[in-house]
Formats: structure tokens, sequence, C-alpha cells
């Protein structure tokens, strides 16, 4: 297969980085999924050290490949302008730059939930679906997309809204639902106030909600009350993979 169909997607977290070829036309991966602990300390060498193993185990199916690179960081031109569940070190780091010198070859270079998102909307819920999308990402914190006409608008951090003078991901995270063992009704009280701030500023026309507790989508869902349709993500743990693989590739808005 050519490079004009296929491209690898890296997706770096805090405990796993992951990658595999994707079939830009589908959505599919046409690899196995490839995954590896992150280095201990989350130190930019020893990421990319990690990554680079990856990559060159998928390169051998296709070396022409293109590459895209998600991470849990706000990336702006290029650089880690933050730093979640990994070294310090990355905060206002060159960081494409280093992945490029360290893999030998371009890369695209994304935060994670935006990587997320553009997935949803190349091959999941929001496919051929117009107008303004927000995805959500509910776990440790939650990460969020906007798509706008199938257009990425990068580095969207609505999980550190304001609402009721705290940080919104510090209280109506998953992570928070645990950390204090809510109910889901209990959980879903502080979504509701989330999303109808979410929905006052943006007017959104979709909600997607992705992260690991989206597979029990019908325990919270139901219970919220909003003007905007909300619907589960579909490739929660390959999205990332999927939306830095198309990113990479060719026509990308």
């Amino acid at each position: 297969m050519g490079s004009q169909t296929t491209a690898i997607g890296i997706d770096i977290g805090g405990t796993g980085i992951k990658g595999g070829l994707v079939d830009l036309t589908t959505g599919e991966l046409i690899s196995e999924r490839v995954k590896l602990p992150t280095p201990v300390g989350g130190k930019p060498n020893d990421i990319v050290e990690t990554t680079k193993e990856i990559v060159s185990r998928l390169a051998a199916e296709d070396p022409t490949a293109p590459v895209g690179v998600c991470f849990p960081a706000i990336v702006s031109h290029g650089i880690t302008m933050s730093a979640a569940n990994v070294s310090k070190k990355w905060i206002g780091l060159e960081a494409e730059k280093l992945f490029e010198i360290g893999l030998g070859r371009d890369i695209h270079f994304v935060n994670d939930a935006d990587a997320a998102g553009y997935a949803e909307s190349r091959f999941g819920a929001a496919k051929d679906k117009d107008g303004l999308i927000i995805l959500t990402t509910l776990g440790t914190g939650i990460g969020s997309a906007l798509i706008y006409n199938g257009v990425l608008i990068p580095n969207a951090e609505l999980g550190h809204l304001e609402i009721d003078g705290a940080d919104a991901e510090s209280r109506a995270s998953y992570a928070a639902k645990e950390r204090e063992d809510l109910s889901w009704e209990k959980w879903a009280n502080r979504l509701q106030r989330y999303y109808s701030h979410v929905e006052f500023l943006f007017t959104p026309d979709l909600f997607i909600v992705g992260g690991g507790v989206s597979k029990n989508y019908q325990e919270f869902m139901p219970l919220l009350d909003l003007k905007t349709p909300m619907v589960p993500a579909v490739h929660r743990n390959n999205a990332g993979i999927l939306g830095a693989a198309a990113l990479a590739g060719p026509g990308t808005p």
C-alpha cells in the first residue's frame, strides 16, 4: 500500500505509548496495535526513543507512510506549552522538532484530545456532520476538541473552564467521580452543570463524549437535560492513533 492511503498514528499517554498503521479511507487499523510502556519520569529524550522503536516497527510495513503523533499537552506551533502526566521538561519545548530529529522524518504533532476529536469527525460519531461539534473526554481530567465543518480548531481547553469557583475538571471528570465515590446521579448533576455552561458559551450542534467511561454512557447520558444532541464516541482506545494518522495524511483540511 502506498502512503496516499495509509499513515502511522502514535498516541503518547502518561502510562503507555501506542501506535498503528491506519487506512485513511476506512479509519481502520491495518497493523497490530503496538504498545510500549511510557518511560518512567516521561522525559523528552526517553519518550522520543520509545516512539522511534514503535515507528520503526510500523514503518517496516509501509516505509513511506506519513507519521502523526498526539501528545497530552497544549501544542502551539510545534511547542508543548503544558505537560499532563509527563515530565515538566516538556513545558516550552520545541517538541515537534525534537521528534523529527529523533525519528529522522517529518511528522504532524498535535494535542491528544484534538486527535481524538478529529478521528470522530473523519471516521466516527461526527462523520459527515456539519456545524460545531464538541468532543469531551471524561477521564483523569476533561479533554476537549472543537470541530467546525470538519476542520479542527486546536487547543480548546474546556476542561479548565471555571464553574462555581473551581476548575470544571476537578469536579466533573471521571477521576472526580471515583475520588469522591459519587453515584451516577450525583456525578450527572455535576456533568449537567458543566455541559449546560459549555452549551451556553458555544451553542454547539453536537456533543460527543469520549474517554473510557463513555462505554457506560447509558448510566449517565440519559440523566442529562440539554438542548444539544449528545452521543458516545466510537473510537475510544484507538481515537488518538486514528486522529494523529489522519491529520498527518494527505488532504487534511
